[in-house]
């Protein structure tokens, strides 16, 4: 595969086929040389000019992060790209347009890959619950295996939810496939009340020439109902129409509303943000199966695709985050300014149906980035750090971010970590697509480098190594006790 790739969205199986589910136990991967961790300094971090931006693969940080571990993406996997991540216990799971992995993790500085599973169909968007694990399938294949090809969207293609037992970490088992109308780019995890059924929330959009089933406008999502002790009886149980008046209508340079990308649900509160190409909504989700939208807002000026949303603890604001230019453009410089293919920090006040969001900022990393270098803000979650908003994020080649949005008004980074260009000479697709925090560490999924496994040593997120989650699905956002 070529390494330069066009955008995330148009990324899908990149014409590999498979020849079945084969699962690879491989030895562990040797972790890279780790870095001394600085004394960790308060001081805000500066910005960064075009003379010093790092070289060819250079990693520069601010003093407060060190990288911890390394563990190339291994073969079969490799003649493809990195996409999601999902934690459970001593374990991370690793999406792949090719199929997923599997590390143990009980020793950050030395995680071991357990086995990887080849199973094509772009772009495996991963969440994991008890002894299942779910991958989305978003390109139309020749049918529901393993095995299957990309073929030309028809009546017979199929496209959705693959669901596998993974109870054997070393062995994991394809049980059940569920097909949903134009196929899942990405899907949440929702737990019921009852622990014997989990919902999951299927994301997509596009138009309907490109995904098997989908009717224009695709404004809907699917809802898929788990047995977690029977998941061969799943089932698409309701199909809500989001966007009744068809949502936003677009604008030169920003996204019409034809599904949403991602929605991230806060189940303690019964809430979830759902990022829908033109438009940002928030949602009343107590009733699993028929989720409402109770507040809808628009950036027309600054906004072009709403792609990915976060909670703060406390449930009163909302990070939204703009993919200009799809994640394969070069938009972190001053050509296209701090506001752009930024964060947007929302306060939610309110109570019941009357609960609105209303923009307080943007924020984008202040450092500018090569033009050789596809840099926007992707994929992240809060550090659980007592009385503080902290988040850490991804931001493709413009590498991890970790930022305060204790006042919306001012957000500030506080940490980077970064690997200069994969190319001085042409935009070439790469860096980091999710970067989360988990029981004390940072784990990112580098598209082309595999996963880094990082440490932030400063007081300020000090408290977030006393929270342990047993198991954490980005999209589906914990509350945690500081302590």
């Amino acid at each position: 595969m070529s390494r330069a790739l066009p955008p995330p969205r148009h990324l899908r199986t990149l014409g590999l086929a498979a020849t079945g589910l084969l699962l690879i136990g491989l030895a562990p991967a040797a972790p890279s040389a780790a870095q001394t961790a600085p004394v960790a300094d308060p001081a805000p971090v500066s910005a960064q000019s075009p003379a010093t931006i790092p070289g060819v693969d250079e990693i520069v940080s601010s003093p407060n992060m060190r990288l911890v571990a390394n563990t190339p993406i291994g073969e079969p996997l490799n003649t493809s790209v990195n996409s999601d991540l999902a934690f459970q216990g001593r374990y991370v799971f690793v999406g792949n347009y090719n199929g997923f992995q599997i590390h143990d993790i009980a020793r950050p500085e030395r995680p071991k890959l357990v086995s990887q599973v080849l199973c094509p169909g772009s772009q495996n968007d991963i969440s994991v619950h008890g002894d299942l694990l779910f991958l989305s399938t978003d390109s139309p294949r020749s049918d529901d295996s393993c095995a299957s090809d990309r073929v030309n969207p028809d009546q017979t293609a199929w496209e959705g939810i693959k669901i596998f037992d993974i109870s054997d970490k070393t062995a994991p088992r394809y049980v059940k496939s569920v097909q949903t109308a134009c196929g899942s780019h990405t899907h949440t995890l929702v737990p019921s009340r009852a622990r014997n059924t989990v919902y999951l929330y299927v994301s997509s959009y596009g138009p309907s020439d490109t995904y098997v089933g989908c009717s224009r406008p695709h404004d809907s999502i699917s809802i898929i109902k788990v047995p977690v002790k029977n998941p061969t009886a799943s089932s698409v149980v309701a199909v809500p129409n989001l966007f009744p008046d068809g949502g936003y209508e677009g604008r030169p340079g920003g996204s019409a509303t034809s599904g949403c990308h991602d929605i991230t649900v806060y189940p303690e509160k019964d809430l979830a943000a759902g990022a829908c190409m033109g438009d940002g909504i928030l949602l009343d989700i107590a009733d699993r199966e028929a989720p409402r939208v109770i507040n809808r807002v628009r950036d027309t000026e600054n906004f072009a695709f709403w792609h990915s949303a976060t909670f703060n603890n406390a449930g009163t604001k909302v990070v939204f985050v703009d993919e200009l230019g799809g994640g394969g453009a070069a938009t972190c410089n001053a050509t296209v300014g701090p506001n752009r293919g930024a964060n947007a920090v929302y306060d939610l006040s309110g109570k019941g149906d009357a609960r609105k969001l209303t923009f307080r900022s943007y924020f984008k990393i202040p450092r500018a980035n090569a033009d050789t270098e596809n840099c926007v803000a992707h994929n992240g979650s809060l550090l659980p750090v007592k009385g503080r908003d902290i988040m850490v994020q991804s931001w493709y080649q413009g590498g991890i971010s970790v930022w305060d949005f204790t006042d919306s008004t001012k957000p500030k980074e506080i940490g980077y970590w970064e690997r200069g260009p994969l190319s001085d000479s042409e935009l070439t697709f790469g860096g980091t697509w999710s970067a989360y925090y988990y029981n004390g560490y940072i784990y990112s999924s580098d598209t082309i480098k595999g996963l880094d496994i990082l440490e932030i040593n400063d007081p300020r997120t000090a408290s977030a190594k006393l929270t342990r989650f047993q198991e954490f699905n980005p999209q589906t956002q914990p509350s945690y006790r500081s302590r």
